[in-house]
């Protein structure tokens, strides 16, 4: 079972994401932790990829690309897995597809959570942090006992600066920019499967359960 996952920010991925890993014991893949992992392992790629990043740079998607398969190659990913916010453009999405078919793999189930823009500017404008403990909440979906104060702390809530409407719309720009074009390209593959990510989400993780086990 190899999923890609793809949708808005905010459209509730990573967490359907974490759920079909937990229901189906394969691992939540993200490129973010395999930058943390490799840097803090010290391998080559790692040491790479960090040479980018301490100079504000993007790690090129040949690189990305490497670190993917790397992680895609070890025990654990044996039996499938879930990549999330991987590949964000067509130039990494046919990278990656040559790279696994030099290892006879493809992907079978790109996820594609479908939620409007403006529901999604809604939905991060209810999120609060705990300023001291990071906790998180939603003003309408999971509120704290009290408004503004972390039950787990009893610190101060804040709207974080991602969450903020202005910042919310500059990431869903680039969204319908750069990774949007791949609904498309996975459409032409037949393997994507559009999900209405308004509906509840243990309804959202229902329709995905039932897509896969068809």
């Amino acid at each position: 079972m190899k999923i890609i996952m793809l949708g808005a920010p905010g459209a509730g991925k990573g967490t359907q994401a974490k759920m079909i890993s937990d229901k189906y014991k394969i691992p939540h893949i993200s490129t973010g932790d395999i930058f943390r992992a490799n840097i803090k392992n010290g391998t080559e790629l790692g040491t790479k990829a960090k040479s980018y990043m301490d100079q504000g740079l993007l790690v090129p998607d040949e690189l990305v690309v490497d670190l993917v398969v790397d992680r895609l190659q070890q025990e654990d990913c044996r039996n499938g897995y879930i990549l999330d916010g991987f590949p964000r453009t067509i130039p990494q999405a046919e990278s990656l597809e040559a790279a696994l078919k030099n290892l006879n793999e493809k992907i079978e189930f790109a996820l594609n959570i479908e939620v409007p823009d403006e529901k999604i500017v809604k939905r991060m404008a209810g999120r609060r942090a705990c300023g001291s403990c990071s906790a998180t909440y939603h003003i309408e979906n999971v509120p704290p006992k009290v408004e503004g104060i972390c039950d787990i702390c009893k610190g101060n809530l804040i709207i974080r600066d991602d969450d903020r409407p202005e910042t919310v719309k500059k990431r869903l720009d680039v969204y319908h920019e750069q990774t949007q074009p791949l609904i498309q390209y996975y459409e032409d593959k037949k393997i994507l499967v559009n999900i209405d990510g308004t509906q509840e989400m243990m309804e959202v993780f229902n329709n995905i359960i039932s897509i896969l086990e068809a």
